[in-house]
């Protein structure tokens, strides 16, 4: 699979993982870097919550769409440990919220990863 279908297998088991709290089941074509990026972002998901709070502006992470809040998750971790460049994580996570959320949703990801990015500069 290619990192970005890791991505989007990462997003439907988190997405499910945070809004059933079932445990995170991955689909067997999931690449490595799915099951790396699952079980890193579930295990700091408050870590990760902590940070979308700070830069969201009023907006609390749980106040967020599961979808949101999960590309955010993704993104942020992939930016604070170096898995992927800034541009390259915004970028798919843009996509990401805009193909399972929203244009909005889209636009609120890249603002938020965007002041994260700068920060990190």
């Amino acid at each position: 699979m290619t990192r970005r279908g890791d991505r989007r297998a990462a997003l439907f088991a988190l997405y499910t993982w945070d809004l059933t709290g079932r445990p995170l089941e991955l689909d067997e074509d999931a690449g490595d870097y799915a099951r790396q990026v699952t079980n890193e972002v579930s295990g700091r998901a408050g870590e990760l919550d902590a940070t979308i709070t700070r830069v969201s502006e009023g907006w609390t992470a749980d106040r967020l769409g599961v979808v949101e809040r999960n590309v955010l998750r993704i993104a942020i971790h992939e930016i604070e440990t170096g898995l992927a460049p800034p541009e390259v994580a915004i970028d798919e996570a843009v996509t990401l919220a805009k193909r399972y959320a929203t244009e909005d949703a889209g636009r609120l990801v890249n603002g938020i990863l965007g002041r994260i990015a700068r920060e990190a500069a």
